[in-house]
């Protein structure tokens, strides 16, 4: 582990020392992660990317991408681009990234069965904002708005997401 790790353990999420609130997918914490079984997969993931709606807020980063109107984030199996970006309209399901409420105004991608998408088991766990406290998520990780928007530019490329049971 290096001081820059994100480490989300039965005790909360945990950056440099410091305790930060956060909710899990519905479906707990899992080693065998599928798409649509809320889990939250175990293991150590990289960060890949940063997004954000830029007509809400500045630039969290200076590596941040903006979210663009007609992104969408690919989570049908049966997509030849499963588990990436793609541009609305999109023939096959997808999660639209701009959306009309807050949810993913900044958006910390990570590796989760990325770059090369093994179909069905799991795609989109980001880190973002949370519906309210100890609501769940879809796999994701969530935070306060709040805290998030402090997090963003202490993380860097190098930090890792590490996921332990």
């Amino acid at each position: 582990m290096n001081a820059d790790d994100l480490i989300l353990s039965p005790q909360g999420l945990w950056f440099q020392n410091t305790r930060l609130p956060c909710t899990i997918g519905r479906g707990g914490l899992r080693a065998d992660k599928r798409e649509g079984d809320g889990a939250t997969p175990l293991g150590t993931h990289r960060l890949i990317g940063m997004l954000y709606r830029p007509d809400r807020l500045a630039r969290p980063a200076n590596w941040a991408l903006p979210i663009r109107p007609r992104d969408g984030w690919s989570d049908d199996p049966k997509d030849p681009d499963y588990n990436l970006i793609v541009t609305r309209p999109h023939p096959f399901g997808h999660e639209r990234l701009w959306r009309a409420d807050p949810l993913y105004d900044l958006v910390i991608l990570t590796d989760w069965n990325w770059p090369r998408a093994r179909k069905g088991a799991g795609s989109a766990i980001f880190i973002h904002r949370w519906r309210a406290p100890g609501k769940p998520t879809e796999g994701c990780i969530a935070l306060p708005p709040d805290v998030l928007r402090w997090l963003a530019p202490r993380i860097r490329l190098s930090t890792r997401l590490i996921v332990r049971g």
